[in-house]
């Protein structure tokens, strides 16, 4: 392996340097000056360089730039007894591997190097080319379920409700729903009724005329007429008013309606896809959701499953969306380590998609160097986690997993756990056998060709 470079005129810190990186059998070589070791980068490269942010005879971040333009694969960690914001920003605008304050701890510099070796060495960094943009991810068979039913769809007008927790994808479902209809060259307009308010629901999804109400100084269409011969997406249908589900079903019924201050009944041909996290059916024995109105969307249920009962797409979900991240951010994607991809498959993703989503847009931003690794995840990531493990058996985390599917007015719970128990028991048991199908079967209990089957089902990857 090549040497590191430290590059200090202070001769204390370059000798602590000698000193732990001599004591971690690592090559080394120090400098007093940019200009030295400039010089230097002629002749031979290092590994790593650690340098000062400011040095006689040269800035450490002009030798940063230098070498980056040149060497930008070769890691360039920043020291500066000057911890102040401007400095931490413009080292890592210069495209610092990490940053480190004055006074610091040995070890924690020593770590940090130690990591920057371990980006150099890697090998196995995976090519992260674009390719072209999946609708819907997802191989898990949950997820193939999902797919079987849109295909089912696709010459249908039927009206769908689609059941799944917040983040988990369902107006991606409904778009393509839409674009695998008979519809499909007409408007999709999806809105949320839960986000806007009870006062102006009304006008959003009907229209108003002008001078219906205080600011109405034009008419204007709304929702259902912008979604004319197309498909209206109303998602968290269970928070819609009383009085709003009374004129959707009316619409439902007749087609028709009137506008905010209308006298004119309008006639649309609308296919109406809605969708919601909470049970509808509860809520109508609760009485917050007319049983007609009900009726009138449940025609075709869909069930989107949580991200945390398909997590073999979690791989597959985390690559795809720290490429689209950093195409917009106009950077490298990074790339995951396997360690943090198996990391990241046992989180439980209360927020689903969106939450892996917000998660790898933070690595692009916040992860020091390219390769991702278990240390480099958000700090709350990793303490939800351990602290699930270490406070709680798995009958309690079990307990709560239920507990919370109720809440969230779930069905088919048991079906569905009972399902990812199997997979992690029957995971567990060929990890352990190093994939010896009837060594596992006989540890578990079961016939060899029940395993398989089991296997098949649950989509298990060897």
């Amino acid at each position: 392996m090549k040497p590191i470079w430290i590059l200090d005129d202070d001769k204390s810190i370059r000798w602590v340097f000698e000193k732990a990186l001599a004591r971690a059998d690592l090559a080394f070589k120090t400098f007093s000056s940019a200009a030295d070791a400039l010089e230097m980068l002629e002749k031979e490269l290092p590994q790593v360089i650690v340098s000062d942010i400011r040095m006689p005879g040269g800035s450490g971040l002009d030798f940063l730039t230098e070498v980056k333009e040149k060497y930008p694969d070769i890691p360039v960690i920043i020291m500066t007894a000057y911890s102040d914001l401007e400095s931490a920003v413009a080292a890592f605008q210069h495209g610092a591997f990490e940053y480190l304050a004055k006074p610091f701890d040995v070890d924690q510099a020593l770590d940090v190097i130690k990591r920057a070796v371990d980006e150099t060495l890697r090998q196995d960094v995976e090519s992260v080319a674009l390719e072209e943009t999946p609708e819907i991810i997802g191989q898990a068979p949950a997820m193939q379920e999902v797919f079987r039913a849109i295909g089912r769809l696709s010459r249908s007008h039927a009206t769908v409700l689609i059941n799944g927790e917040s983040g988990s994808g369902k107006e991606l479902v409904a778009s393509a729903l839409h674009k695998h209809s008979p519809r499909a060259n007409s408007p999709f307009i999806a809105i949320n009724t839960a986000a806007i308010p009870k006062d102006l629901l009304e006008s959003e999804l009907f229209g108003h005329e002008r001078g219906a109400f205080t600011g109405a100084q034009a008419a204007r269409r709304g929702r259902f007429e912008q979604a004319d011969n197309g498909t209206l997406f109303l998602d968290e249908i269970g928070d819609m008013p009383a009085e709003l589900q009374t004129r959707l079903l009316r619409v439902l019924s007749d087609g028709q309606f009137y506008r905010v201050g209308g006298h004119q009944p309008i006639k649309v041909n609308v296919r109406v896809i809605a969708a919601t996290h909470q049970n509808l059916e509860e809520r109508v024995k609760q009485g917050l959701f007319r049983e007609d109105l009900f009726h009138r969307l449940n025609v075709i249920r869909l069930r989107l499953p949580a991200l945390r009962e398909r997590r073999e797409d979690i791989p597959l979900l985390a690559k795809f969306f720290l490429q689209q991240s950093a195409l917009t951010l106009g950077v490298e994607a990074k790339v995951l380590t396997d360690d943090a991809l198996k990391y990241l498959s046992t989180v439980s993703w209360s927020g689903n998609v969106r939450q892996l989503e917000n998660v790898c847009h933070w690595l692009n931003v916040m992860a020091p160097g390219q390769n991702v690794d278990v240390a480099d995840l958000p700090p709350e990531l990793k303490e939800n986690s351990t602290k699930t493990i270490s406070d709680n058996s798995w009958q309690d985390v079990l307990s709560q997993e239920v507990a919370d599917a109720l809440n969230r007015g779930e069905t088919g719970i048991l079906e569905a756990m009972t399902k990812d128990f199997e997979r992690v028991m029957i995971t567990s048991a060929l990890q352990h056998t190093d994939g010896r199908r009837i060594e596992a079967a006989t540890r578990l209990g079961m016939g060899r060709n029940t395993l398989t089957r089991k296997i098949q089902e649950l989509g298990i990857d060897q």
